[in-house]
Protein backbone atom coordinates (compact mmCIF):
# COMPACT_ATOMS: atom_id res chain seq x y z
CA UNK A 1 0.00 0.00 0.00
CA UNK A 2 1.50 3.37 -0.77
CA UNK A 3 2.38 5.75 2.09
CA UNK A 4 1.36 8.48 0.24
CA UNK A 5 -1.29 9.94 -2.14
CA UNK A 6 -2.49 12.53 -4.67
CA UNK A 7 -4.98 14.94 -3.88
CA UNK A 8 -6.36 18.15 -5.94
CA UNK A 9 -5.84 21.39 -4.72
CA UNK A 10 -7.28 24.55 -5.31
CA UNK A 11 -3.65 26.78 -5.67
CA UNK A 12 -5.86 29.89 -6.11
CA UNK A 13 -8.82 31.16 -7.20
CA UNK A 14 -10.06 29.79 -10.66
CA UNK A 15 -6.79 27.38 -10.58
CA UNK A 16 -7.11 23.47 -9.25
CA UNK A 17 -3.70 20.77 -9.35
CA UNK A 18 -2.79 17.67 -8.34
CA UNK A 19 -0.36 17.46 -5.55
CA UNK A 20 1.24 14.39 -3.49
CA UNK A 21 0.78 14.78 0.17
CA UNK A 22 2.05 11.81 2.88
CA UNK A 23 -0.01 9.14 4.16
CA UNK A 24 0.07 8.44 7.65
CA UNK A 25 -0.32 5.03 8.90
CA UNK A 26 -3.82 4.62 10.84
CA UNK A 27 -3.73 4.52 14.18
CA UNK A 28 -6.00 2.05 16.59
CA UNK A 29 -9.59 4.01 15.63
CA UNK A 30 -8.72 4.95 12.23
CA UNK A 31 -9.23 3.83 8.75
CA UNK A 32 -7.11 4.03 5.42
CA UNK A 33 -9.61 4.39 2.47
CA UNK A 34 -8.52 4.37 -0.88
CA UNK A 35 -11.06 6.22 -2.82
CA UNK A 36 -13.09 5.08 -6.06
CA UNK A 37 -15.15 7.34 -6.84
CA UNK A 38 -15.42 11.06 -5.53
CA UNK A 39 -18.27 13.20 -6.85
CA UNK A 40 -18.40 17.24 -7.32
CA UNK A 41 -21.25 19.57 -6.91
CA UNK A 42 -21.34 22.03 -9.36
CA UNK A 43 -23.22 24.46 -7.36
CA UNK A 44 -20.61 24.46 -3.70
CA UNK A 45 -17.66 23.61 -5.35
CA UNK A 46 -17.94 26.09 -8.77
CA UNK A 47 -18.40 28.79 -5.83
CA UNK A 48 -15.29 27.63 -3.54
CA UNK A 49 -13.43 26.92 -6.85
CA UNK A 50 -14.31 30.61 -7.91
CA UNK A 51 -13.12 31.95 -4.39
CA UNK A 52 -16.95 33.23 -4.17
CA UNK A 53 -17.07 32.01 -0.23
CA UNK A 54 -17.62 35.13 1.64
CA UNK A 55 -15.12 36.17 4.76
CA UNK A 56 -17.73 35.84 7.13
CA UNK A 57 -18.32 32.15 6.05
CA UNK A 58 -15.03 30.87 6.04
CA UNK A 59 -15.71 28.77 9.23
CA UNK A 60 -19.02 27.75 8.38
CA UNK A 61 -18.36 26.63 4.46
CA UNK A 62 -15.51 24.22 6.16
CA UNK A 63 -15.50 20.88 4.92
CA UNK A 64 -14.89 18.24 7.19
CA UNK A 65 -11.74 16.89 6.11
CA UNK A 66 -10.68 20.44 4.72
CA UNK A 67 -7.42 21.06 4.18
CA UNK A 68 -5.67 25.13 3.87
CA UNK A 69 -8.19 27.86 4.13
CA UNK A 70 -10.38 29.76 1.82
CA UNK A 71 -10.05 31.51 -0.74
CA UNK A 72 -6.81 29.21 -1.86
CA UNK A 73 -5.05 27.13 -1.12
CA UNK A 74 -7.63 24.56 -0.08
CA UNK A 75 -8.29 21.40 -0.41
CA UNK A 76 -12.16 21.17 -0.49
CA UNK A 77 -14.67 18.49 -1.36
CA UNK A 78 -16.90 16.00 0.39
CA UNK A 79 -18.59 13.45 -1.36
CA UNK A 80 -16.35 10.10 -1.44
CA UNK A 81 -16.87 6.49 -1.95
CA UNK A 82 -13.98 4.25 -1.13
CA UNK A 83 -12.53 0.67 0.42
CA UNK A 84 -11.35 0.35 3.63
CA UNK A 85 -7.88 -1.06 3.11
CA UNK A 86 -6.69 -0.63 6.82
CA UNK A 87 -8.74 -0.71 10.07
CA UNK A 88 -10.85 -2.31 12.55
CA UNK A 89 -11.61 -5.76 11.39
CA UNK A 90 -15.84 -4.65 11.15
CA UNK A 91 -14.81 -2.52 8.55
CA UNK A 92 -11.74 -3.85 6.11
CA UNK A 93 -13.08 -4.21 2.62
CA UNK A 94 -16.20 -2.49 3.23
CA UNK A 95 -17.27 -0.04 0.65
CA UNK A 96 -17.93 3.52 2.42
CA UNK A 97 -18.83 7.16 2.04
CA UNK A 98 -17.30 9.55 3.75
CA UNK A 99 -16.94 13.31 3.90
CA UNK A 100 -13.66 13.80 2.46
CA UNK A 101 -12.02 15.49 -0.44
CA UNK A 102 -10.82 14.70 -3.68
CA UNK A 103 -7.98 12.08 -3.17
CA UNK A 104 -6.77 8.54 -3.97
CA UNK A 105 -6.09 7.41 -0.46
CA UNK A 106 -7.04 8.91 2.78
CA UNK A 107 -7.03 8.42 6.89
CA UNK A 108 -9.73 9.12 8.70
CA UNK A 109 -11.35 8.38 11.92
CA UNK A 110 -13.56 5.19 11.63
CA UNK A 111 -16.54 6.86 12.85
CA UNK A 112 -16.30 9.19 9.61
CA UNK A 113 -17.10 6.34 7.42
CA UNK A 114 -20.57 4.79 6.78
CA UNK A 115 -20.73 1.37 5.25
CA UNK A 116 -22.72 1.09 1.61
CA UNK A 117 -25.45 -0.85 1.46
CA UNK A 118 -25.45 -3.75 -0.98
CA UNK A 119 -28.33 -2.72 -2.53
CA UNK A 120 -26.30 0.69 -3.47
CA UNK A 121 -23.71 0.56 -6.16
CA UNK A 122 -20.36 2.30 -5.08
CA UNK A 123 -20.37 4.12 -8.46
CA UNK A 124 -24.30 5.83 -7.18
CA UNK A 125 -23.10 6.19 -3.80
CA UNK A 126 -21.13 9.34 -4.11
CA UNK A 127 -24.99 11.15 -4.21
CA UNK A 128 -25.40 10.09 -0.43
CA UNK A 129 -24.16 14.01 0.38
CA UNK A 130 -26.96 15.72 -1.34
CA UNK A 131 -29.29 13.03 -1.06
CA UNK A 132 -29.09 13.79 2.76
CA UNK A 133 -28.90 17.44 1.91
CA UNK A 134 -32.90 16.90 0.21
CA UNK A 135 -33.78 14.66 3.37
CA UNK A 136 -33.13 17.55 5.90
CA UNK A 137 -34.91 20.07 3.60
CA UNK A 138 -37.50 17.49 3.25
CA UNK A 139 -37.21 17.05 7.20
CA UNK A 140 -37.64 21.39 7.80
CA UNK A 141 -40.22 21.50 5.09
CA UNK A 142 -42.44 18.90 6.64
CA UNK A 143 -45.12 18.39 3.66
CA UNK A 144 -48.48 17.11 4.69
CA UNK A 145 -50.52 14.35 3.06
CA UNK A 146 -51.94 16.00 0.00
CA UNK A 147 -49.71 19.01 -0.22
CA UNK A 148 -49.15 20.92 -3.56
CA UNK A 149 -45.23 21.18 -3.87
CA UNK A 150 -43.11 23.22 -6.57
CA UNK A 151 -39.17 22.59 -6.68
CA UNK A 152 -37.74 25.46 -8.56
CA UNK A 153 -34.59 24.89 -9.80
CA UNK A 154 -33.23 21.83 -11.19
CA UNK A 155 -29.82 21.07 -10.63
CA UNK A 156 -28.33 18.60 -8.50
CA UNK A 157 -30.01 19.50 -4.91
CA UNK A 158 -33.51 20.71 -6.35
CA UNK A 159 -33.41 17.49 -8.25
CA UNK A 160 -32.81 15.09 -5.25
CA UNK A 161 -35.73 17.10 -3.43
CA UNK A 162 -37.63 16.42 -6.00
CA UNK A 163 -36.91 12.87 -6.25
CA UNK A 164 -37.47 12.21 -2.36
CA UNK A 165 -40.62 14.53 -2.53
CA UNK A 166 -42.38 12.71 -5.03
CA UNK A 167 -42.56 9.55 -2.94
CA UNK A 168 -44.77 11.36 -0.34
CA UNK A 169 -48.00 9.78 -0.33
CA UNK A 170 -50.47 12.15 -2.35
CA UNK A 171 -48.47 15.01 -2.76
CA UNK A 172 -48.92 17.13 -6.02
CA UNK A 173 -45.27 17.41 -6.38
CA UNK A 174 -43.52 19.23 -9.58
CA UNK A 175 -39.91 20.43 -10.73
CA UNK A 176 -39.50 24.12 -12.09
CA UNK A 177 -36.53 24.86 -13.95
CA UNK A 178 -35.73 27.61 -16.87
CA UNK A 179 -33.23 24.75 -18.61
CA UNK A 180 -35.74 22.76 -20.79
CA UNK A 181 -32.99 20.06 -20.45
CA UNK A 182 -34.17 19.69 -17.06
CA UNK A 183 -37.37 17.95 -18.12
CA UNK A 184 -35.26 14.40 -18.78
CA UNK A 185 -33.79 14.64 -15.55
CA UNK A 186 -37.37 15.03 -13.79
CA UNK A 187 -38.95 12.51 -15.95
CA UNK A 188 -36.06 9.91 -15.25
CA UNK A 189 -37.06 10.69 -11.21
CA UNK A 190 -40.46 10.32 -11.66
CA UNK A 191 -41.63 13.97 -11.51
CA UNK A 192 -43.56 16.23 -13.65
CA UNK A 193 -41.83 19.02 -14.79
CA UNK A 194 -42.58 22.82 -15.91
CA UNK A 195 -40.91 25.69 -17.10
CA UNK A 196 -41.35 28.96 -14.49
CA UNK A 197 -43.65 30.52 -16.49
CA UNK A 198 -46.53 26.96 -17.12
CA UNK A 199 -46.24 25.88 -13.30
CA UNK A 200 -48.63 25.29 -11.25
CA UNK A 201 -49.24 27.87 -8.50
CA UNK A 202 -51.67 27.49 -5.32
CA UNK A 203 -48.83 25.91 -3.89
CA UNK A 204 -49.10 24.76 0.08
CA UNK A 205 -44.66 24.65 -0.12
CA UNK A 206 -42.22 25.45 -2.35
CA UNK A 207 -38.20 24.25 -2.15
CA UNK A 208 -36.05 26.51 -4.03
CA UNK A 209 -32.66 26.08 -5.02
CA UNK A 210 -31.96 27.90 -8.17
CA UNK A 211 -29.29 30.01 -6.77
CA UNK A 212 -30.77 33.22 -8.54
CA UNK A 213 -33.14 36.16 -7.77
CA UNK A 214 -35.92 34.82 -10.60
CA UNK A 215 -36.09 31.52 -9.09
CA UNK A 216 -37.10 33.10 -5.50
CA UNK A 217 -39.21 35.24 -7.00
CA UNK A 218 -41.27 32.96 -8.85
CA UNK A 219 -41.08 30.79 -5.62
CA UNK A 220 -42.72 32.99 -3.66
CA UNK A 221 -45.55 33.69 -6.60
CA UNK A 222 -46.41 30.02 -7.02
CA UNK A 223 -47.65 29.81 -3.35
CA UNK A 224 -51.45 29.97 -1.99
CA UNK A 225 -52.10 32.60 0.65
CA UNK A 226 -49.73 31.51 4.05
CA UNK A 227 -47.53 29.02 1.96
CA UNK A 228 -44.00 28.72 3.04
CA UNK A 229 -40.87 28.94 0.79
CA UNK A 230 -38.03 26.16 2.08
CA UNK A 231 -34.81 28.13 0.65
CA UNK A 232 -31.86 25.84 -0.21
CA UNK A 233 -29.69 28.29 -2.30
CA UNK A 234 -26.43 29.91 -1.20
CA UNK A 235 -25.69 32.46 -2.49
CA UNK A 236 -21.82 33.10 -1.46
CA UNK A 237 -20.82 36.64 -1.62
CA UNK A 238 -23.66 37.75 -3.92
CA UNK A 239 -26.50 39.90 -2.79
CA UNK A 240 -30.28 39.16 -3.06
CA UNK A 241 -33.35 41.41 -3.83
CA UNK A 242 -36.56 39.68 -3.12
CA UNK A 243 -39.68 41.20 -3.58
CA UNK A 244 -41.42 42.38 0.09
CA UNK A 245 -43.87 44.34 -0.92
CA UNK A 246 -46.77 43.98 -3.06
CA UNK A 247 -48.97 41.02 -1.71
CA UNK A 248 -46.06 39.38 0.47
CA UNK A 249 -47.64 40.55 3.97
CA UNK A 250 -50.95 40.42 3.05
CA UNK A 251 -50.96 37.10 1.65
CA UNK A 252 -48.84 36.16 4.87
CA UNK A 253 -46.14 34.15 3.52
CA UNK A 254 -42.93 32.91 5.17
CA UNK A 255 -39.57 32.08 3.84
CA UNK A 256 -37.22 29.48 5.90
CA UNK A 257 -33.93 28.55 5.61
CA UNK A 258 -32.48 25.29 5.22
CA UNK A 259 -28.91 24.04 5.52
CA UNK A 260 -27.48 20.86 5.74
CA UNK A 261 -24.86 21.93 8.60
CA UNK A 262 -27.98 21.22 11.52
CA UNK A 263 -30.42 18.58 11.74
CA UNK A 264 -33.74 20.08 10.88
CA UNK A 265 -35.19 21.30 14.70
CA UNK A 266 -38.21 18.37 14.20
CA UNK A 267 -35.88 15.84 14.04
CA UNK A 268 -32.73 17.70 16.23
CA UNK A 269 -33.65 15.42 19.60
CA UNK A 270 -34.18 11.99 17.52
CA UNK A 271 -32.15 11.94 14.87
CA UNK A 272 -28.42 12.39 14.56
CA UNK A 273 -25.90 12.89 11.86
CA UNK A 274 -25.54 9.20 11.22
CA UNK A 275 -29.06 8.58 10.91
CA UNK A 276 -29.69 10.73 8.47
CA UNK A 277 -26.95 9.85 6.29
CA UNK A 278 -27.92 6.24 6.45
CA UNK A 279 -31.62 7.53 5.32
CA UNK A 280 -29.76 8.88 2.10
CA UNK A 281 -28.04 5.50 1.56
CA UNK A 282 -31.01 3.82 1.78
CA UNK A 283 -33.18 5.82 -0.59
CA UNK A 284 -29.94 5.43 -3.27
CA UNK A 285 -31.29 1.85 -3.81
CA UNK A 286 -33.06 3.47 -6.25
CA UNK A 287 -31.45 3.54 -9.93
CA UNK A 288 -33.49 6.52 -10.60
CA UNK A 289 -31.19 8.36 -9.11
CA UNK A 290 -28.60 7.41 -11.23
CA UNK A 291 -29.95 10.29 -13.58
CA UNK A 292 -28.17 12.67 -10.94
CA UNK A 293 -25.14 11.94 -12.43
CA UNK A 294 -24.59 13.82 -15.48
CA UNK A 295 -21.00 12.85 -16.65
CA UNK A 296 -18.10 11.07 -15.64
CA UNK A 297 -14.33 12.15 -15.69
CA UNK A 298 -10.68 10.49 -14.83
CA UNK A 299 -8.79 11.78 -11.62
CA UNK A 300 -6.50 12.90 -13.40
CA UNK A 301 -8.38 15.35 -15.54
CA UNK A 302 -9.81 17.04 -12.39
CA UNK A 303 -7.99 20.21 -12.57
CA UNK A 304 -8.94 20.87 -16.68
CA UNK A 305 -12.44 19.43 -15.72
CA UNK A 306 -13.42 22.45 -12.90
CA UNK A 307 -13.03 25.43 -14.95
CA UNK A 308 -15.44 23.55 -17.07
CA UNK A 309 -18.33 23.33 -14.49
CA UNK A 310 -17.31 26.26 -12.63
CA UNK A 311 -18.24 28.76 -16.09
CA UNK A 312 -21.09 26.23 -17.31
CA UNK A 313 -19.03 25.00 -20.45
CA UNK A 314 -19.76 21.65 -19.14
CA UNK A 315 -23.31 21.51 -17.72
CA UNK A 316 -23.81 18.91 -15.40
CA UNK A 317 -25.87 17.91 -12.01
CA UNK A 318 -22.96 15.86 -10.04
CA UNK A 319 -20.17 15.24 -11.93
CA UNK A 320 -18.28 11.98 -10.83
CA UNK A 321 -14.69 11.59 -10.77
CA UNK A 322 -13.05 7.93 -10.77
CA UNK A 323 -10.41 7.10 -9.57
CA UNK A 324 -7.38 4.03 -10.93
CA UNK A 325 -9.36 1.97 -7.90
CA UNK A 326 -12.61 1.56 -9.75
CA UNK A 327 -10.92 -0.21 -12.81
CA UNK A 328 -9.42 -2.44 -10.56
CA UNK A 329 -10.93 -5.50 -9.83
CA UNK A 330 -12.20 -5.94 -6.54
CA UNK A 331 -10.72 -8.39 -3.48
CA UNK A 332 -13.26 -8.04 -0.83
CA UNK A 333 -16.24 -6.28 0.26
CA UNK A 334 -18.62 -4.68 -2.45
Amino acid sequence: MPRVAQALWLSAPGRGEIRTAPLPPPGADEVLVRTLYSGVSRGTESLVFRGGVPESQYEAMRAPFQEGEFPAPVKYGYLNVGVVEEGPAGLRGRTVFCLSPHQTHYVVPAGAVTPVPDAVPAARAVLAGTVETAVNAVWDAAPLLGDRIAVVGGGMVGSAVAAVLARFPAARVQLVDADPARAATAAALGVPFASPGAARGDCDLVVHASATEEGLTRALELLAPEGMVIELSWYGDRRVVLPLGESFHSRRLTVRSSQVGAIAPTRRGRRSFADRLGLALELLADPAFDALITGESAFAELPSVLPRLASGALPALCHRIRYPAADAPATDGQ
